[in-house]
């Protein structure tokens, strides 16, 4: 059933999505502030800015107006930065005129409070407007979605009748979506994912080589299944698209932000010289502090996480980071197998 589908965000995820849905039939409204930007949507059907030489179907409208966006929408895309999530999640409030299921594609933890972004939606949203929450997350690069290149991605919610629906509404023979009834393994493995990639970044940046990311990768993936599993997720997830997919894909990837900017760190650039020559946000550094933060609280061994935070916070050399991981006390590769399996046992 083709309806009309509110996308928040005009960056290059949320105009890929936009293209993948307009793709499936549906009427599609792009949200945002940039007056200059929305006018290029309508009139060239372009998005030079994130997607440049992509050309966008026709369906896809661009407004600033959020009401106009959300008039007689049952679905919300909400493809914005970690840091706005709250601020938009408020604006669809006071403009929305019935519930709406908002699908999120960010990922991201917030700092302090440790919410995952589905909780910050449910706590700043009342259920009067919001039906349903749901995550899609996955190996997925907009550069390549927008191309029109294979892509498989997983949804996750609390409704397994709201993920289903966002299956039927993205699923197309570019784009492959699963479900997987794991909304916090979904979330945590979309998250974490960036804190590695950064580290992976600064491997490369160092010129330490493929063995050493494919370390990284890999005891990452074993951070982020510890964690992840302390939280209540299924092991099981991490395995999967959400995990080690999406995982690898980041780091290796010359499109992923995270490893360029983990790549100009290792290069010996500092922090606030690489955030202002990207351009765009950079997830991982925010989720960093945040992923220390959970070490924290859930008492994880995070080796590589809590590396990259005295990289990126306390201003550590990338250089004496690595070398401090590769000299940490010796132990058994399948210790981390055990806890997990311990904690599902607890």
């Amino acid at each position: 059933m083709k309806e009309k589908i509110a996308v928040l965000g005009a960056g290059s995820w949320g105009t890929a999505l936009a293209l993948v849905l307009a793709d499936n039939g549906h009427d599609v409204y792009v949200w945002a502030k940039n007056e200059e930007r929305m006018a290029e949507l309508n009139t060239d059907h372009t998005n030079s800015r994130y997607l440049p030489d992509i050309s966008l179907p026709e369906t896809i409208k661009g407004t600033t107006s959020l009401a106009e966006a959300l008039e007689d929408v049952e679905t919300v895309v909400v493809a914005v930065p970690t840091k706005a999530v709250r601020e938009v999640a408020q604006q669809v409030v006071e403009s929305a005129k019935a519930p709406v299921t908002v699908v999120h594609v960010s990922k991201g933890i917030e700092p302090d409070s440790l919410l995952r972004i589905s909780e910050m939606i449910e706590q700043e949203m009342p259920e009067t407007i919001l039906k349903d929450v749901v995550v899609l997350s996955g190996p997925s690069h907009a550069e390549e979605v927008s191309l029109r290149h294979p892509t498989t991605v997983t949804v996750s919610s609390k409704s397994a009748e709201a993920a289903q629906k966002t299956q039927d509404l993205f699923m197309n023979q570019h784009f492959r979506v699963y479900t997987n009834p794991d909304m916090i393994g979904v979330e945590i493995g979309g998250a974490l994912k960036n804190i590695i990639a950064l580290a992976a970044g600064i491997s490369d940046g160092l010129g330490y080589g493929d063995n050493a990311k494919a370390a990284l990768i890999t005891r990452g993936l074993a951070e982020i299944a510890r964690l992840g599993t302390k939280m209540g997720a299924n092991p099981l997830t991490f395995s999967g698209l959400a995990g080690i997919g999406d995982l690898i894909v980041t780091c290796t990837s010359v499109h992923s932000r995270n490893w360029r900017a983990g790549n100009m760190l290792g290069q010996g650039k500092k922090l606030d010289e690489v955030l202002e020559s990207m351009g765009m946000v950079v997830e991982g550094v925010r989720t960093t502090k945040a992923g220390h933060q959970l070490s924290k609280k859930y008492d994880v061994q995070m080796p590589i996480t809590n590396a990259l935070y005295h990289v990126l916070f306390e201003q550590q050399d990338p250089k004496k980071a690595v070398d401090d991981l590769m000299a940490r006390v010796k132990k058994h590769e399948l210790e981390d197998l055990i806890d997990i399996l311990d904690t599902k046992l607890d």
